[in-house]
């Protein structure tokens, strides 16, 4: 047995527009050499640009169905940047905002890669008496 106790699980802090730890992990992700100012800018941009679009509140469409643990929180924006930086045209707060959208939606790159996924689990389901 080790003497050393278990490391406590480190709490995300709420960014300042949203006051939302969600949005912050999502700067944090987004984050490119250090510069976290200019991934505030594209994320608050992109959340402008959400609302104009569906005339909601930003933080339903990125927040369409609760999410249980914080890992599934960092899987679901790995995809959603994944498949933003994965669209080719404009700039990084057009093609996040369009993701965003999408997902909200039920439709996008983000949701599919989630629906193969799952298939996959559940096909591993399947055959895990065959191990």
């Amino acid at each position: 047995m080790s003497c050393r106790g278990t490391a406590k699980e480190k709490t995300a802090k709420s960014d300042p527009i949203y006051r939302n730890r969600l949005v912050n992990m999502l700067v944090n992700r987004i984050l490119k050499h250090r510069k976290k100012s200019l991934a505030y800018q594209i994320i608050y941009q992109a959340m402008k640009k959400i609302q104009q679009k569906t005339e909601k509140i930003p933080l339903s469409v990125l927040l369409p169905i609760e999410m249980g643990s914080t890992q599934g929180k960092a899987l679901a924006i790995r995809w959603l940047l994944g498949a933003s930086r994965k669209l080719s045209g404009r700039n990084m707060v057009f093609k996040l905002s369009f993701e965003l959208v999408d997902a909200a939606k039920g439709s996008g790159d983000a949701i599919r890669k989630k629906e193969e996924t799952h298939r996959v689990e559940e096909a591993n389901k399947a055959f895990a008496h065959f191990h």
